[in-house]
Parts: structure tokens; sequence; C-alpha cells
């Protein structure tokens, strides 16, 4: 017969023990607990004694205080935390979860305003003591050059923020994607004329000048033309660009699981192409074959002005 678990009455009198109650209600629910939660665990403890109980814990460092839309949260601190923000107030301790909480792709000020209730200048000036701390950093985020996210000192920015391979200082490495986009085709094509060599029948013929995205990968990190690590997710963006280019086309075939280069028991398969016939001029405007046209506004991240298909086909 399974066990009950019989709850252990509380000693309304003894703050300890309400501390302690408070405790494993935070260990209960991992993301933290409102002021309603103990008030249903603890119908009879006064208003006064909940307060008194919940401000010796943050003041000892054992509690994080939150805000969420329905208002406070209460959750149990993490001890590495807790020896980093030993000696700060709850403000800062309070702007710092929040930083915490939002990882490796960072937070703006605004947003740690809003989350935070605290006026802009307290918020700025803990901002600039959690920086001279080494708890924290400002990075500059490629989606709004004139922004700074904030993140923990010893994180990695997310792709999202700096722009991954793309970018260097905020600027984009065109000439460095042009580059890999060149060597990419140039190994296709390779694989399409060691296909034609081989002298076999169309269909097989056909079949070998496919490539995969990981040999793809390796033939380019084998060259050594790149000074950062790339994924294969950066090769497949390359890849991509030579599709919406009409250099390469893309097939997907099914591929056993912990096949090398298989995502969720597909593959991706490259191959390069050259067309029958040149097309017309209107066929080849950029904005006919572009993939982001509905996105294309002037102003916008993509626009014509910046557009370099764009410019390419007004010099030919």
């Amino acid at each position: 017969m399974e066990e009950v678990k019989v709850k252990k009455e509380i000693d309304l009198s003894d703050p300890a023990e309400i501390e302690n109650r408070i405790k494993e209600l935070c260990q209960q629910f991992p993301h933290g607990i409102t002021d309603q939660v103990i008030q249903n665990d603890l119908p009879h403890l006064e208003p006064q004694q909940r307060a008194m109980a919940i401000n010796k814990l943050l003041s000892l460092g054992q509690l994080d205080l939150l805000r969420n839309s329905s208002g406070l949260l209460y959750r149990l601190k993490d001890s590495q935390s807790t020896s980093k923000m030993k000696g700060s107030d709850n403000q800062e301790k309070l702007v710092y979860q929040i930083i915490e909480d939002a990882g490796n792709k960072g937070i703006w000020s605004r947003d740690i305003r809003f989350k935070s209730n605290l006026p802009l200048t307290e918020i700025n000036k803990i901002l600039k003591n959690l920086e001279s701390k080494k708890l924290i950093k400002a990075v500059k985020s490629v989606a709004a050059s004139k922004k700074k996210v904030y993140m923990l000192y010893n994180l990695q920015p997310d792709r999202s923020v700096t722009g991954g391979a793309w970018y260097s200082d905020q600027d984009f490495e065109s000439e460095f994607v042009e580059v890999l986009n060149q060597q990419c085709f140039k190994f296709l094509q390779s694989k399409a004329e060691a296909a034609r060599d081989s002298k076999q029948s169309p269909m097989v013929q056909r079949n070998s000048s496919f490539a995969t995205s990981h040999e793809v990968w390796k033939y380019i990190c084998e060259l050594g033309i790149s000074k950062v690590d790339l994924s294969m997710d950066d090769i497949e963006t390359i890849l991509n660009t030579l599709i919406y280019d009409g250099k390469a086309e893309m097939t997907v075939i099914a591929a056993k699981e912990g096949t090398v280069g298989s995502v969720d028991g597909q593959m991706k398969l490259y191959r390069g192409v050259n067309p029958i016939i040149q097309p017309t001029g209107l066929v080849k405007t950029p904005c006919g074959l572009c993939p982001v046209f509905d996105d294309c506004h002037e102003g916008g991240e993509i626009s014509p002005s910046t557009c370099i298909y764009m410019t390419e086909w007004l010099e030919f």
C-alpha cells in the first residue's frame, strides 16, 4: 500500500518554522511562489508575520525577489549566485536576477526598468556598479547598433545578438561571405564534374553529383579560410544563397538515425547547376526571385538601398 504523506503542522508562533516552510514551498515551485501560494498553504498566518519571514529570508540572501504580471514572486536563491551578490542591496539583487533570467540573449535597460519598476537613474547606477564588479557586461546588438543589451559576464552572446560568423564588430563581413559563397560553389561544381567524368548512367551521375552539407562544411574547414569556427548551419546558410542565385539546387532524402549530417531522420543534399538558357532580363531582376521580398522596405533591415543584389544588377 502506498504511503500517505501527512502535512506537518506549523507552529505559527515560531518564526524559524515559518521561514523553513516558505523555503520548502520555493523548493516545490522552482520558478517561484506568490504571496497567494503562501497564504493558501498557511491560511492562519498573519500578513505581518508573513512579511517579516519573507524580509528575513531576503536579508539573509536566501530568496530572490522578482516581479511578474501578477505581482511579486519569491524564488529560492542559487547558492552560487548568493556568494556573488554578497553585500548587495535588494534592488541590485533584483536587477542582477532579471539579467540572469535573460540568458545569453541579454536584455535592454528599458526592459529591466519595466520588470523591476525602478527609476531609470537608479537602474543605470546599478548597472554601472554590476559592470565594475564584472558580474555583468554590456554587448552591442547587431539588431540595434545604438543600443546595448546586458547579460552575465561569463556568458557567450547568442548569434542573434552578435550576428554570428557573418559579423565582426557589428560590421557585416560581405567579402568573407562572398569567398565562402565562391568556395562552396566550386566544391559543388567539382562534385558534378567528377560525376560526369565517371561515364555512368545519367541517373547514377545525377545522384553522385549531390553533396551533403557536412561534406561541404568539412571541405571549407580543411581550406582554413575562416578565422572563426563555422557550424553546419552557417554552411547551409551559404548554400541557401547559392540556391537563391540559381547556382544550386537542394533535395531532401530520408536518412538513418545517427547518420552524419541528418536531422530528424532527414538529410539535405545539394548540387551545382547551370541554366540551360540565359533567362530574360525581367526574370533576372533580384526582386523577381527574392525569397524575402515581402520583408523588404526602405528603412528596414532588408532594404532596396542596401541590397547588394540590386546594386550588382544595376551595374551590368
